[in-house]
């Protein structure tokens, strides 16, 4: 039998006129009565007809997303949350994939196509801004490249996430402390270069080498085989994503380079590779499902015209220390 909104008034506990406010958005109903008609749609795997009430009120019932790839955890993450806290609210998600320097794709993102936009580490942020804020479509920015964005945004505190990177290397006794950067067209990567650099001034440490980098195994791979061949490897390396530093320490292992006994290595994101690699990654994890979950949160509120625009929700990463990095091994053990 076909599950009816009064099958999920009645599992709620709440009236039918709750649930049809819950259904449409609405701003009046109060959290806790919201997150019961959820459990209970949820429960009773209620599916709203979206399509129909999109209708009623000239919407699309679609929210579109634009990313710059899928072979990634961490955004693959943030997109299920995305996907799934639209699904509760009615809304189908649309996908448009765009590699780095490509054109957006404008057929997606018209006023008659989708209610809104979701952008996720978008590259154009400028053109993005631009062109939907022309078209009146509302939209959020997660992990946007301009420090003043014009937009409502959901950021993760990158500076910290640098910074205690490597105040972790510091206390561990580091001295000889290097960082591969990410490339400097990301907010992101200029931020936790920033914060590292701040962590080793504020210990009396000059970084023993800062190298410029991509968000690729093979970037970190290549830049470990570099410094092993020109004899000039630290005791502790930050990355800016975990991909480098899975591809730095792939080289020092095949080079027969102990990690952490030799050099200890941190990255940043916490790919699910990132645990399942061996030594296990010390990373600073971003927070996906709360990066999804304040996007739609943002985006709906928007639509629903319930909220102010240009509001920035700052997320802190968090340190996930595992097997990669250790104390240095003193000068008299490295001479043995």
């Amino acid at each position: 039998m076909k599950v009816s909104i009064f099958d999920v008034a009645k599992k709620a506990g709440l009236s039918v006129v709750t649930v049809s406010r819950v259904l449409n958005n609405a701003s009046s109903v109060r959290e806790k009565n919201r997150e019961k008609v959820l459990q209970a749609m949820k429960e009773l795997d209620y599916q709203p007809n979206a399509a129909a009430r999109s209708l009623a009120k000239g919407r699309t019932g679609i929210i579109g997303l634009t990313l710059t790839t899928l072979n990634d955890s961490l955004f693959d993450a943030v997109v299920k949350e995305v996907g799934d806290r639209l699904a509760e609210r009615g809304y189908f998600l649309a996908l448009s994939i765009a590699d780095y320097g490509e054109t957006f794709h404008r057929t997606l993102f018209q006023e008659d196509r989708v209610d809104g936009v979701i952008l996720l580490s978008p590259i154009q942020e400028e053109e993005y801004v631009m062109e939907l804020k022309k078209k009146k479509i509302p939209f959020v920015m997660l992990d946007n490249q301009l420090r003043a964005s014009q937009a409502p945004s959901v950021i993760v505190d990158n500076y910290k996430g640098g910074y205690e990177a490597a105040k972790h290397l510091i206390g561990l006794g580091h001295k000889k402390i290097a960082h591969i950067a990410g490339p400097d067209w990301f907010l992101s990567s200029k931020e936790r270069e920033r914060g590292f650099r701040d962590a080793l001034a504020e210990a009396g440490l000059e970084p023993f080498r800062i190298e410029p980098g991509e968000f690729q195994i093979s970037c970190g791979y290549r830049i470990a085989k570099s410094w092993i061949e020109a004899g000039e490897l630290p005791t502790a390396v930050f990355a800016a994503d975990d991909y480098i530093a899975l591809g730095f320490v792939d080289a020092l292992k095949n080079e027969g380079i102990r990690v952490p006994s030799d050099v200890s290595v941190v990255g940043f994101d916490d790919q699910i590779i990132a645990s399942e690699f061996r030594p296990g990654l010390t990373t600073m994890r971003q927070p996906a499902e709360q990066i999804g979950r304040h996007g739609v949160d943002l985006l709906l509120k928007w639509i629903e015209g319930t909220s102010r625009r240009n509001v920035t929700v700052q997320l802190d990463p968090e340190l996930i220390v595992r097997e990669s990095t250790a104390p240095p091994k003193r000068t008299a053990d490295r001479e043995l």
